[in-house]
């Protein structure tokens, strides 16, 4: 089997995997569907043809399926936007928030929370500030050093201070709301959840996350150039300033709306990568495809862990970062042998 057909194989396993995982998603809750239910009910709603059962129907269409389907946009956004970070600053230790996406979409929900926006208004504002607070790094380091052209540490820096300014302000907005009412609804969202979410969630998230996935799916061999430099980049002709930016843009974006909904899930983006290029090997061509189906069933999985074993739902960032340690100490551990190259 040729290298192209070996890549088949394995998105088409994983595809497989996905589409497993997400019928046991729909049937597993308090409300428990089997697949017959389930498909009738599917059948009975592309054909326009009356529910047998109302009250299945209600919890599959209106709350089942948009919060897996989320669940797989962002677990996939958040992915595929780790993995490019990671190629383009050479570094596979950093993650989606590494220029300070999800503390500014974190600042923009808080506000959005203290003021009693909408949810759809709050999530436009975390989204924005989501977007601001990156074009804040990108201000630093261009002031600084250069901007695009900068070297990937001065950009790191500029994200890692822009990131903590943003958690001040953060804890200013925490510190000012009511504490009875406010506070919770702040302090539940940061700690990153799918509990609330509707159709008009999975339609929020739909356009970014599909238009930065095509982009960068796309873009994924000049991944794999930026991943050797910018000297060696540039001394094979491509535009390093130009695609850094589009790469930058399109996870920025997948990233903001990612957190501006489901809040700031952590450690996807750093450890599901790693698992890609264990499968599919360091070439973004192979790996980045893998990467975002890995991703969307991590995070289903993630999801169903925190829905059905307990009476409340538990937040998604508890339990990836639950998982995110063990598994980010045992990379450090293997790196020696290359486990990271």
């Amino acid at each position: 089997m040729g290298r192209h057909g070996k890549l088949r194989g394995i998105i088409g396993i994983l595809v497989l995997i996905l589409c497993i995982l997400f019928l046991i998603s729909a049937a597993l809750g308090r409300y428990t569907l089997s697949p017959a239910e389930i498909l009738d009910l599917i059948k009975c709603k592309v054909t326009g043809q009356p529910f047998s059962d109302a009250s299945a129907a209600t919890v599959l269409f209106g709350s089942r399926l948009p919060r897996i389907c989320v669940a797989m946009l962002v677990g996939c956004a958040l992915s595929v936007s780790g993995a490019s970070y990671q190629g383009i600053f050479r570094n596979p230790m950093v993650s989606p928030d590494l220029l300070g996406a999800s503390a500014g979409a974190g600042f923009g929900a808080a506000l959005g929370f203290l003021f009693g926006f909408p949810t759809i208004q709050t999530q436009l504002l975390a989204f924005c500030t989501g977007l601001a607070a990156v074009l804040i790094t990108l201000t630093i380091s261009r002031f600084v050093g250069g901007g695009l052209d900068a070297s990937p540490i001065l950009l790191v820096l500029s994200g890692i201070v822009v990131s903590a300014l943003f958690q001040a302000f953060i804890s200013i907005v925490k510190y000012v709301a009511d504490p009875f009412d406010t506070m919770p609804s702040i302090a539940f969202w940061l700690m990153g959840g799918l509990t609330y979410v509707t159709d008009s969630d999975v339609l929020f998230l739909l356009v970014p996350v599909l238009a930065g996935c095509v982009i960068l799916m796309l873009l994924r061999w000049k991944i794999n150039i930026l991943s050797f430099g910018s000297d060696e980049a540039e001394s094979l002709g491509v535009p390093v300033r130009r695609y850094r930016g589009i790469i930058i843009i399109c996870a920025t974006f997948m990233t903001a709306a990612s957190v501006a909904v489901g809040g700031m899930i952590g450690w996807v983006g750093l450890i599901v990568p790693h698992f890609a290029r264990i499968l599919a090997g360091p070439d973004y061509r192979r790996m980045l495809p893998c990467t975002a189906v890995m991703g969307a069933g991590f995070l289903l999985i993630v999801d169903d862990a925190a829905r059905c074993p307990f009476p409340q739902d538990l937040p998604i960032g508890i339990l990836t970062a639950i998982i995110g340690a063990p598994v980010f100490v045992a990379l450090l551990a293997k790196g020696k042998k290359g486990f990271l190259a």
